[in-house]
């Protein structure tokens, strides 16, 4: 699995680590990802899916079906 949101899309920023010296080295800022199991009452099942933190706190707000319709998404899109 990708280190990417399936609902928000947030993935890994790229930037550097800066030194007193003012060296420069590669470093990655990665999103706070997790796996969640959600229950749809819709289809009465539980799915599992890589979600940010982000993406959990809009679920538990407005739910996970109104987010995918305004977004344009559907259920095979995130599983």
């Amino acid at each position: 699995m990708s280190r990417k949101c399936v609902l928000t899309g947030k993935k890994p920023l790229r930037g550097n680590h800066v030194s007193k010296s003012n060296s420069k080295t590669n470093r990655f800022q990665y999103p706070n990802l997790q796996k969640k199991r959600i229950f749809v009452p819709e289809l009465n099942k539980s799915i599992r899916i890589k979600l940010s933190v982000k993406a959990m706190k809009i679920i538990d707000k407005v739910g996970l079906m109104p987010y995918l319709k305004k977004e344009g998404l559907t259920l095979a899109d995130i599983s």
